[in-house]
């Protein structure tokens, strides 16, 4: 029987990567002898999208050198020495991983480094793997062990998925940024290198082409859509980016000089320090009755979201920055309030 009758029709969708090498690692798993490339090519999802037999080729054997390079035991078949006749399958013993098994300490650990994804989209395979964990497991771990340990990342936003997905094919971007320091909005284009997240938040490092150098920019500060490059390896990637050292850059702790209503803002009266001399306000700029307290932080967005989040009571007495950035939020949420809700 030919194989044109037991194989899918191609699918006429663009397959990410990511999810190409996932189909093709389900194909090769799952077949009961092996696949050739032309039942792969037919058969799996993302392979279709290849616009000729050549690229189907260098898009094949690229994604096979990434699985073996990822540990994924691709075995090569010779059914009969032609080439047509050469299949691939995944070798299932050497794949298959031992039995868990995890202390109780080991499970918390890794119940802790799950709580860290707090956007539903990066947070459900999280959320899966571990009820299986906890399945397999010698002992449940209590939830209120871990409470209050946890660090968190705010959502990631729409610009994560295509900024990942320019990364990992090397397009270069173009996104409208608002600076940090001016608030000024204006088109970047970039050559993305990077994805990571520090401080509660979610950056892109890579070489700002009008500038001609590296930069960071904050994702929470791209407004609008990412536009992604057609070209595919349109750059090369640096040898080594030191992320922690680009992000290192951006994170300088200053204070923020807060007025604060008693009994009011309990985590941000948790992490106050002593006012530098140079931050105190004057005694007529704090209104009364109000409790004057200095907080350390690093990035302003961040800091900023926050503060929003208790509207008037928290008042920011300094920085100038953070102050313009709390405001700028809190105008936006009553512009929100005052559009009309919209009609059945």
């Amino acid at each position: 029987m030919s194989d044109d009758l037991s194989l899918p029709a191609p699918t006429t969708l663009s397959v990410p990567p990511a999810e190409r090498l996932l189909n093709l690692v389900i194909a090769l798993v799952n077949t009961s002898a092996s696949m050739t490339k032309q039942q792969i090519r037919r058969g799996v999802a993302g392979y279709g999208d290849a616009a000729s037999l050549d690229a189907f080729e260098r898009m094949f054997e690229r994604d096979k050198d990434t699985l073996r390079g990822l540990g994924v035991p691709i075995v090569t078949v010779d059914a009969g020495g032609h080439s047509d006749d050469v299949g691939y399958r995944i070798d299932n013993e050497a794949y298959a991983l031992p039995p868990v098994d995890l202390t109780p300490a080991e499970l918390g650990v890794l119940a802790l480094a799950a709580q860290l994804w707090g956007d539903k989209s990066l947070r459900t395979d999280t959320s899966r793997a571990m009820t299986k964990l906890r399945a397999a497991g010698p002992a449940l771990v209590e939830a209120d062990a871990l409470a209050g340990l946890a660090p968190r990342v705010r959502a990631v936003g729409d610009a994560y998925g295509p900024l990942l997905d320019a990364v990992t094919q090397r397009r270069t971007v173009r996104f409208r940024y608002r600076a940090a320091n001016t608030g000024v909005v204006a088109e970047r284009r970039v050559e993305p290198w990077r994805i990571a997240a520090r401080g509660g938040g979610w950056y892109l490092v890579g070489r700002d082409l009008d500038r001609a150098a590296p930069r960071v920019f904050r994702l929470s500060r791209i407004e609008g859509k990412v536009r992604v490059g057609a070209q595919p390896e349109a750059f090369e990637m640096p040898a080594h980016v030191d992320v922690d050292a680009a992000l290192g850059a951006t994170g300088q702790v200053r204070a923020a000089v807060l007025a604060v209503v008693p009994e009011r803002a309990s985590a941000v009266r948790a992490r106050a320090v002593a006012p530098p001399d140079a931050a105190a306000p004057a005694p007529a700029a704090v209104p009364d009755g109000r409790d004057v307290v200095a907080v350390p932080f690093t990035s302003v967005t961040t800091l900023a979201e926050e503060l929003a989040g208790y509207a008037d009571a928290v008042m920011v007495l300094a920085p100038p920055e953070l102050r313009g950035e709390v405001v700028r939020l809190l105008r936006a949420a009553a512009r929100l309030d005052s559009l009309e809700a919209p009609r059945a």
